[in-house]
């Protein structure tokens, strides 16, 4: 018979908390997110055993979306399993988000910021996870075409009906974040977070997003720290064959892996050595020396791979002459 997962009692022992912007809630500096590895086509006594392992080292956010899979829904309906294992008599202790804005389901309201397709989705997603509630509900992207004060009205409204504790928003630009808070502002919900992609290889928040987050008190949390892989050790060598970036399916695209990419992998990584840290640990910590970051979410395929990830807490100071090195690799 199946064991009931109970929790390591020194959870709490080693994971590093950051305040949420100006908000009641700290988020651990690493989450983890569920865009991967917790599909249909994947193994549930596989990603259980990296759904319990990263709540026994402290990890209490788990980042899921309504399409995140394969298939679609799937990854929510594997994360309600794993409450139902065990997981969930923690409820109180996890913080636990989805999102709506990407396809989701056939015909005009399966998509995009619609406050039909916001509420259904939401109440689908409670459903699939057997919750009452989440800790955060998104806006997965701005729609040009549905009005930012319906967009924004649902997720107010979701709020008062108990369905989230707090909203937040993803994939917005600064001029579409500084919009989106002002609507949230004239309906009294506060936005707690934006979730935006960033790494040392994409750095598009940094001139007017950041500045503007930390100005109006939002927290943020790094998708993609990893570069999709690029910033592991995987890439050293070129691109291997099993790799994403290989994969027509996958989300990285073979021109990114040009020779001078690589060229700043190795360079990257040799600095990371130095450090006595991994590329991966290293790109993390990168992050993470920005208070304006909350926190940064990661994948995991093993127990093995998030536990490495892990490390990267172990050191996130960089001193002056290490950060003017990566700079210059990064403009190279």
């Amino acid at each position: 018979m199946e064991s009931i997962y109970k929790a390591n009692e020194e959870r709490y022992a080693s994971m590093m908390y950051r305040r949420c912007g100006r908000s009641g809630i700290l988020l651990p500096a690493v989450s983890l997110g569920l865009w991967h590895n917790f599909g249909s086509v994947d193994v549930f006594s596989n990603f259980s055993k990296i759904a319990y392992t990263a709540f026994d080292n402290g990890i209490t956010h788990f980042d899921l979306a309504n399409n995140y899979g394969p298939v679609y829904g799937s990854a929510e309906e594997n994360f309600g399993r794993i409450l139902k294992k065990g997981l969930g008599v923690y409820r109180d202790e996890l913080l636990i988000s989805t999102k709506a804005g990407y396809d989701m389901w056939p015909g005009p309201y399966g998509n995009w910021g619609s406050r039909k397709y916001l509420m259904a989705s939401l109440d689908q997603s409670l459903k699939r996870m057997g919750l009452d509630y989440v800790d955060i509900f998104y806006s997965h992207r701005p729609d040009p075409e549905t009005p930012i004060e319906e967009t924004m009205g649902a997720l107010a409204d979701i709020v008062r009906q108990g369905k989230a504790l707090y909203v937040g928003i993803s994939n917005y630009n600064a001029e579409q974040t500084a919009k989106a808070l002002a609507v949230l502002k004239e309906h009294r919900v506060p936005c707690l977070i934006h979730q935006a992609r960033y790494s040392m290889f994409d750095r598009w928040t940094e001139p007017d997003l950041l500045p503007l987050l930390k100005e109006e008190g939002i927290g943020m949390i790094a998708f993609s720290p990893l570069a999709q892989g690029m910033l592991t050790n995987k890439y050293l060598h070129g691109i291997p064959e099993n790799s994403r970036a290989a994969r027509s399916t996958g989300h990285l695209q073979r021109e990114q892996g040009t020779a001078d990419k690589i060229n700043q992998i190795r360079l990257l990584n040799e600095l990371a050595a130095q450090r006595n840290q991994t590329l991966a640990e290293m790109a993390l910590a990168w992050l993470l020396k920005d208070d304006r970051v909350t926190s940064v979410l990661i994948g995991a395929s093993s127990v093995e791979q998030l536990l490495d990830n892990l490390k990267a807490l172990r050191n996130t100071n960089f001193t002056a002459d290490e950060q003017e090195r990566i700079e210059r690799i990064l403009k190279m």
